[in-house]
């Protein structure tokens, strides 16, 4: 059970942005999640370090999977790690829309669904 303390210190750390489309909180129908970066089933624990703040969305399409395929050399990769990985070092975002740099930006992109019209909107949205 994660505490009080631990989800405002993740809502604080992300400052209220899901840590892997970057969506604000403030253009979601749905309050962000704070999810386990490795899955409870995988050994994850609710320690704060394997703790990210999700939209409702990057948090349901990720479930409890860990790697993806590049869609560009069809190899498994593991998938972006927010306390890990530089966020900028794999994506990028141009007119709403999240682009993957590397193979694990490329696929989470893609197993995360981030650019659907609804995302891309709520991305732009957010970030006037």
């Amino acid at each position: 059970m994660i505490d009080a303390a631990t989800k405002r210190l993740v809502r604080a750390r992300a400052g209220d942005i899901c840590e892997y489309c970057h969506i604000a909180q403030s253009s979601e129908l749905f309050r962000h999640h704070i999810e386990h970066i490795i899955p409870k089933q995988h050994h994850g624990t609710d320690h704060s370090d394997n703790l990210a703040l999700a939209c409702y969305y990057c948090n349901g399409h990720k479930g409890t999977n860990l790697t993806a395929y590049d869609p560009e050399n069809g190899e498994l990769q593991v998938l972006y790690h927010p306390r890990l990985h530089e966020w900028n070092t794999h994506f990028h975002v141009d007119a709403g829309i999240v682009i993957g740099l590397t193979a694990v930006g490329r696929a989470t992109v893609q197993l995360f669904g981030m650019n659907d019209e609804l995302r891309i909107d709520a991305r732009i949205e957010s970030s006037k």
